[in-house]
C-alpha cells in the first residue's frame, strides 16, 4: 500500500501543470488576514451560472478559478480559525475578474467544526456538545501526550497507566482498555476493532501539523456509526498549503520516580525529535512529509498491598488486599513517518493521498493483566480521497501487527507467559455529501463499507467480518429555530439484526450567537473479535493443600481457568451465547453562547442510559469446577493426591463456599444510568491573551437492577473535575499555565475484587514558557507537568505520574 501511495505522489509531481496567468472567463485573487499576511490553504468557493467551483490558495495566498461562463458569481473565502467572507463579482468572456479578501480571526463560537454532523457548522449551530482544541493551544501546551492535551476538555475522563498507555472516555468512568470512544484522524478511524481499543500514539502526525482537535461529548453513532458510544475525538490536520515550509523540533527531559518500584533510582528520562516539510511546486500540487521519534523510560509502579476496603456503592462487597504484582515495568519507543500529497483538479476538487508508519512499544493494561507490546509492533496505513465542496469520498486501509506477552497470566498449555500475537487489517470505503435545499434545509447523507480481518493467537477462531452502514440527516432552520433529525443504520457480520441510531436536536436561537438545545441520541458499540472469540486457558492461582488439611503438607494444586468468547461453546453447553451490541440512549439540555465575540459559555446537563454493557465477567462462582467436572490434571496419575482425595478436596471447598472458577466469559450486563453537568467559559482578552475554566460533575452510576448489573462491575469516575488555564502568545514569548483537578475515584476493571480499589483526588499544575528568536523562526521552551510533584495515580493499578520537565528547541524554515 505504501509503495503505491509514493508512486502516485511521484506521478502527480512529474505530471502537474505549471502555474499560468488567469485567462478570460476566470476569477483570480488573494486571501489575506487583516494584517495583510497571506493565508495559504484557504478554500475559495464560487457559485453562479457555471455551477459550483472551488479552489485552494497557494503558499502566497493566491487562487484562480478558470473556465467560468459569463455572469454574476458569489465568491466565499473560508479557512478554519477565521471568519468567512463573501464577495460578488461579474465574470465576462473577454477579461479576468480579480478579488482581494481580508479575513478576520473568527470570533468565539464561530469556529468551523465538522465532527458534529459530518458537515461544516459553527460551534453555536452544532447539534451536539462539542469542544475544540486549536493549533495555538496545541503548540503552546505543556502536554507530553494526547491525554495531557485533552485532559482540560470538560466532561472527558482520562487516565494514564504507563509511559504509553492512555485511555479516554467522555461522560462515564474510563477503564483500562476503554472501548466506547471513537477516534479519527482526518475522518480515518484509528479504532482497533479486534480488541476495541485506541492506541493513541499511532497518530502519525506531529503537533505542528494539527489544525484542531474536535471532541464530541456524547453519542455520535447517528453519523459516525459503531463505537462512537460516548463520543468522538476527531484530529484534523493542516493541508500542506496551510503550513508551508519546514520545522525541526528537538526535546529532552527528566521525570521523578523516586518511589514505589523505582525508589532510590535516578530520575527517568525522555527525549524526542519531530521533523516536517510542506511544499507546493505549482498551483495544483502540494505535499507534506513528517517524521518523529519519542522514547521514555518506565514510570514508577505501586508496591505493597492494594488498600483493603469495600465498594462505595455496596459496603458488603470487600475489595483490595492483594499485593501489587512485581513485574518488570517498561517505557516506550514511538517512531513514525507520514506522507501526504494533495492534487487539485481544474473543476475545484482535490485528490488527497496519504500513507504512514507508526511504531510503538510498552505496557498496555487490560482486565486480565498487563501486556507488554514488543519492539516492532506497528501500524501502517494508506488513504486516498477526493473532495469537491461538500461532496467527499475516500478509501483507507489500516494494518496493525505486533506481539505482546502478558506479564502476569501464564498459559496453562505451555507454562509460559500468555502471548497476544495479532495481525489485523481494516479496509474502508466511504462516500458522503451535503446539500442546501430551498434555502432552509441542509441534507447530509452517505455511507461506508468496511472489512476487518483478524489473525489473533488468543482468539484463533476469530472470523473476518464485513460492516456496512448508511446515514441521512436533515437540518431545518426558520427564523430562530433549528431542527436536526437523522438516522444511521448499520449491519455487522457479528450482530444478527441491523442497528438503528437515531438523533433529534431542537434548537432555539434568540440571536445569532446564542443557542439553546434539547437533544435525544442513540449509539452503540459492536462486540470486538476478542469479545466473540477469546479462547485461552491460564493458570489463575495455586491452592496450597495444607490450608485444607495440614496432613497434605506443602502440596500445591494449580487452578486453571478457561476464558472464552461468546461465540465459542461454553462449559457444559453445546454452543456459545448471543452477545448483543452495547447501546447508549442519551438525553441532553444544553446552551452555547458568545458575548462580544470574545467569550464563549457552555452549559450542559445529560442523562446517559447504557444497556447490555459488554463486560468480561470473572465471577468465580458463575461457572465453577465440581467433583463431576474437576480441574484439568487433578485426577491424573501425576497429581499430588490420589483422584478420590482430589475430588474430596473440591467437595470440601464447595462446602466452605469457596469456588474454583472453571470459565470466564463476556456477557451483556443490565442497564445503568450516568448523569452529569458541564459548565465552561473561554475568553479572549485580546489576540495575545486567552483563558478558560470548566467544571464537570458526574453522578454515581445507577444500575437499574443489581442482579443483572452488580455493583462489583461498576467503577466510579471522579465526581468533580475542574480545569483552568491561561495562554499568552506574542512576538517574543509563548506562555501557558493550567491546572487539572479530579476528585477520588474507584476502579473494578482489573483482575479480581482483591485488586479493586480507590485512587485519591489529585491536582496537576502544568506550565510552559517559550522564547522566540530570529523573528519567531527559533523557539526555545521549557514544559512541565505535575510541577508540584504529587504522587498521582490516575488508576489504582496504574503507574505513578510524577513531575516531568522537558526542554524543547524548535526551528522553522
Amino acid at each position: 500500500m505504501k509503495r503505491h501511495i509514493f508512486a502516485i505522489a511521484l506521478l502527480l509531481l512529474l505530471g502537474a501543470p505549471a502555474f499560468a496567468e488567469p485567462e478570460p472567463g476566470s476569477i483570480s485573487g488573494v486571501v489575506n488576514d487583516e494584517s495583510g499576511a497571506a493565508l495559504p490553504g484557504a478554500a475559495v468557493n464560487a457559485s453562479g451560472p457555471g455551477g459550483a467551483h472551488m479552489a485552494t490558495t497557494g503558499a502566497d495566498g493566491r487562487f484562480t478559478l478558470s473556465g467560468l461562463p459569463a455572469g454574476n458569481y458569489r465568491v466565499t473565502a473560508d479557512i478554519m480559525g477565521f471568519r468567512a467572507q463573501t464577495q460578488t463579482v461579474t465574470v465576462s468572456a473577454t477579461s479576468a475578474a480579480s478579488l482581494t479578501f481580508g479575513l478576520g480571526i473568527a470570533l468565539r463560537g464561530e469556529e468551523v467544526v465538522v465532527s458534529a454532523s459530518k458537515s461544516e457548522s459553527s460551534i453555536v449551530d452544532a447539534p451536539a456538545t462539542l469542544s475544540v482544541v486549536s493549533s495555538e493551544q496545541i503548540l503552546s501546551s505543556p502536554a507530553q501526550n494526547m491525554g495531557d492535551l485533552l485532559r482540560s476538555v470538560p466532561g472527558v475522563n482520562i487516565i494514564q497507566t504507563s509511559a504509553r498507555d492512555i485511555n479516554i472516555t467522555a461522560r462515564q468512568g474510563t477503564s483500562t482498555l476503554s472501548s466506547s470512544q471513537l477516534a479519527l484522524l482526518d475522518g480515518r478511524s484509528i479504532y482497533l476493532d479486534f480488541f476495541g481499543l485506541i492506541v493513541w500514539e499511532l497518530v502519525p502526525n506531529n503537533p505542528a501539523d494539527i489544525k484542531q482537535i474536535e471532541v464530541v461529548r456524547g453519542p455520535a453513532s447517528a453519523v459516525w456509526g459503531a463505537n462512537a458510544l460516548t463520543g468522538v475525538v476527531n484530529i484534523i490536520t493542516k493541508s500542506p498549503r496551510e503550513n508551508p515550509g519546514g520545522y525541526l523540533a528537538l526535546s529532552g527531559g527528566m521525570f521523578d520516580r523516586d518511589l514505589g518500584s523505582t525508589a532510590g533510582d535516578d530520575a527517568g528520562t525522555n527525549y524526542g525529535a519531530q521533523f516536517g516539510y510542506s511544499g507546493a511546486p505549482n498551483d495544483k500540487l502540494s505535499y507534506r512529509l513528517t517524521a518523529g521519534y519519542f522514547e521514555s523510560d518506565a514510570f514508577a509502579r505501586p508496591t505493597g498491598v492494594v488498600p483493603v476496603g469495600t465498594h462505595p456503592l455496596d459496603p458488603s462487597f470487600k475489595t483490595g488486599g492483594a499485593a501489587y504484582p512485581n513485574f518488570e515495568n517498561d517505557g516506550t519507543t514511538q517512531p513514525k513517518v507520514d506522507l501526504r500529497v494533495d492534487r487539485e483538479t481544474g473543476g475545484g476538487g482535490t485528490f488527497g493521498f496519504s500513507g504512514g508508519y507508526m511504531g510503538t512499544r510498552g505496557i498496555i493494561h487490560t482486565g486480565i493483566g498487563p501486556f507488554n507490546l514488543q519492539d516492532g509492533a506497528y501500524m501502517g496505513y494508506g488513504r486516498v480521497g477526493y473532495r469537491k465542496g461538500a461532496f467527499k469520498t475516500a478509501a483507507f486501509a489500516n494494518y496493525f501487527d505486533g506481539e505482546a506477552p502478558n506479564l502476569l497470566s501464564v498459559d496453562a498449555k505451555t507454562g509460559k507467559p500468555l502471548v497476544l500475537g495479532f495481525t489485523t487489517g481494516t479496509y474502508d470505503f466511504e462516500i458522503g455529501n451535503s446539500n442546501l435545499v430551498g434555502g432552509r434545509h441542509v441534507l447530509t447523507y452517505g455511507g461506508n463499507v468496511r472489512r476487518n480481518t483478524f489473525e489473533l493467537t488468543i482468539a484463533p477462531a476469530a472470523e473476518d467480518r464485513t460492516e456496512i452502514g448508511a446515514y441521512f440527516q436533515e437540518e431545518f432552520f426558520v427564523d430562530k429555530f433549528r431542527l436536526t433529525a437523522g438516522m444511521r443504520v448499520d449491519k455487522f457480520g457479528n450482530i444478527h439484526d441491523p442497528v438503528f441510531s437515531p438523533r433529534v436536536t431542537a434548537m432555539f436561537k434568540p440571536s445569532q450567537s446564542h443557542s439553546f438545545r434539547v437533544s435525544y441520541n442513540k449509539a452503540f458499540r459492536s462486540p470486538s473479535a476478542i469479545n466473540n472469540y477469546l479462547d485461552v486457558v491460564t493458570v489463575t492461582g495455586q491452592l496450597p493443600l495444607g490450608l485444607i488439611n495440614p496432613v497434605f503438607g506443602s502440596r500445591v494444586y494449580n487452578v486453571t481457568t478457561r476464558s472464552a468468547g461468546s461465540e465459542l461453546p461454553q462449559l457444559g453447553e453445546p454452543s456459545g451465547h448471543d452477545l448483543k451490541e452495547e447501546a447508549l440512549t442519551a438525553y441532553e439540555i444544553g446552551y452555547t453562547g458568545t458575548f462580544n465575540g470574545r467569550t464563549t459559555v457552555g452549559l450542559a446537563f445529560y442523562i446517559n442510559d447504557t444497556d447490555d454493557n459488554i463486560n468480561f465477567v470473572t465471577d468465580t462462582c458463575r461457572s465453577r469446577y465440581s467433583a463431576q467436572n474437576p480441574p484439568p490434571g487433578w485426577t491424573s496419575a501425576l497429581a499430588p493426591l490420589p483422584p478420590a482425595v482430589s475430588l474430596g478436596v473440591i467437595e470440601v471447598l464447595a462446602a466452605r463456599g469457596t469456588c474454583l472458577p472453571a470459565e470466564f466469559t463476556y456477557l451483556n450486563l443490565g442497564s445503568v444510568r450516568n448523569k452529569g453537568i458541564e459548565a465552561s467559559i473561554d475568553h479572549a482578552f485580546n489576540r495575545e491573551v486567552s483563558a478558560y475554566a470548566n467544571y464537570s460533575w458526574q453522578g454515581e452510576p445507577e444500575p437499574d437492577d443489581v442482579t443483572t448489573y452488580p455493583y462489583a462491575e461498576l467503577s466510579l469516575a471522579p465526581e468533580h473535575r475542574f480545569n483552568a488555564g491561561v495562554n499568552f502568545n506574542n512576538e517574543r514569548f509563548v506562555v501557558n499555565a493550567n491546572v487539572n483537578y479530579a476528585s477520588e475515584a474507584f476502579w473494578t476493571d482489573v483482575l479480581g475484587p482483591n485488586y479493586n480499589g480507590p485512587t485519591d483526588a489529585y491536582t496537576m499544575v502544568n506550565a510552559s514558557f517559550g522564547l522566540k528568536w530570529n523573528q519567531g523562526k527559533i523557539v526555545t521552551s521549557i514544559k512541565g507537568t505535575n510541577l508540584l510533584n504529587q504522587e498521582i495515580q490516575q488508576h489504582n493499578f496504574g503507574d505513578f505520574i510524577m513531575r516531568n520537565i522537558v526542554g524543547e528547541v524548535r526551528f522553522t524554515f
